[in-house]
């Protein structure tokens, strides 16, 4: 049975492990790419020894602020970008080496709506099956629409389809091929909660029938809600790479705010050890590590003081806390994201 740790090379970086080729749809080892500069300049470095792998079925979230190396990441991985160094595979197939196999194992969907507007989506369909080379017989094109919720346009011009028709048709353009590997750059920018809740379902769909999903949002809370496993990336550098519960965890703290009875002036001796705030006469609000205190030594020391509480409202650190701490907090601008 394959090791769940990755092989590592003599500089501790990992190598890749044919036997491991089942288990990660997605594997990168020291991946870098220098953009060259305009003058006599060092050049820009996008990416920087990033190695990722991305376990075969999951729903990965790749996250980091604007210019961190994402789009590079993924256009290496989709054969648009041409990586200065390192390795990548995508199911085993090596991204160079193995170009056509890599390339059919990968879908991906832009954030810019690409689509022809004079097509229809059968048509549109049959066209991009006919780029991938496969034949008549091995074309999926009503299923693919059936599958994304399209079947009754599959005739309508892609002009006459309403934005969430058309975001709908970038997922089914990029399925036609069978890929086992669906990505999604920045596919809810821009749109309304009814067709992020659409696009989700059937992404959704996809994934519990076994594609592997890679996603790329600034909807932080989107990501946490989604993502099994979340990679953050900032200046090129990969920063973590984890299961999202493992990340939510890095930060131990915790916010209870309790509206009070009573008014009352000053703060209980009680209570104080709670690292307690006066927000007003009825409000308190505590913040602790939840590892080390419980909520309900809290709402003890509040009875204990002979203080009733009519409502209380909690604060975890969520994604964004995460996020903002290992990355400074701070977006830049950039061409890449």
């Amino acid at each position: 049975m394959p090791s769940d740790k990755p092989a590592a090379a003599p500089d501790g970086a990992p190598e890749f492990a044919p036997e491991l080729a089942l288990e990660f749809a997605v594997e990168t080892v020291g991946l870098s790419k220098t953009y060259a500069a305009a003058g006599d300049g060092p050049g820009t470095a996008a990416l920087k020894e990033v190695s990722l792998r991305i376990p075969r079925g999951s729903f990965f979230g790749l996250l980091g602020p604007n210019g961190a190396g994402k789009s590079t990441l993924i256009n290496i991985l989709a054969g648009l970008v041409i990586k200065t160094s390192g390795e990548a595979r995508v199911c085993g197939h090596d991204i160079e080496k193995d170009m056509r196999q890599a390339r059919l194992s990968i879908g991906v969907v832009p954030q810019e709506l690409n689509i022809d507007p004079f097509f229809t989506p059968r048509e549109l369909l049959e066209l991009q099956a006919g780029f991938y080379g496969l034949r008549k017989s091995e074309r999926r094109t009503t299923e693919v629409l059936d599958a994304v919720g399209l079947a009754d346009k599959a005739d309508a011009y892609a002009r006459s389809l309403s934005g969430g028709m058309r975001r709908r048709l970038l997922v089914a353009k990029a399925m036609v091929h069978s890929p086992p590997v669906l990505i999604l750059d920045e596919p809810s920018a821009g749109v309304d909660v009814d067709l992020r809740r659409q696009i989700w379902a059937r992404v959704g769909e996809m994934n519990r029938r076994g594609t592997t999903i890679l996603l790329t949002t600034h909807y932080l809370e989107e990501a946490q809600a989604l993502c099994d496993t979340i990679a953050i990336i900032d200046h090129g550098r990969l920063i973590a790479s984890e299961p999202t519960e493992s990340l939510l965890r890095r930060i131990d703290a915790k916010e209870m705010t309790v509206t009070l009875d009573r008014e009352i002036t000053e703060v209980p001796a009680g209570l104080k050890p709670y690292n307690v705030e006066f927000k007003t006469g009825r409000r308190l609000k505590f913040s602790y590590p939840p590892s080390k205190t419980h909520s309900g030594e809290i709402l003890d020391a509040l009875a204990a003081a002979g203080l009733g509480v009519v409502d209380l409202t909690t604060r975890e650190a969520d994604l964004e806390d995460i996020f903002l701490n290992l990355t400074g907090g701070t977006e830049r601008d950039g061409d890449d994201e």
